[in-house]
């Protein structure tokens, strides 16, 4: 655990000594994009259209990622 908080000490003095705004800019871009989103926040149709996802899963209609990737390939 001690690396742990050796990690972040440092990267707390990195910060603290940091100019340039852009930089700042990202790491609260990091910082915003962890907020954690629970299943009761989402709305109704998301919801279905993950447990329908979930269902199609389960039984077997997928398209592996590969597949997909190539069909998109020019756009990718």
């Amino acid at each position: 655990m001690n690396v742990l908080k050796n990690e972040k000490d440092e990267l707390l003095k990195w910060i603290e000594n940091i100019e340039d705004p852009k930089i700042l800019e990202d790491i609260r871009s990091v910082k915003e994009s962890q907020k954690s989103i629970h299943w009761d926040d989402l709305p109704k149709e998301v919801k279905k259209g993950i447990k329908e996802g979930r269902k199609d899963a389960k039984e077997g209609r997928v398209t592996a990622h590969e597949e997909v990737r190539k069909s998109y390939e020019e756009w990718l």
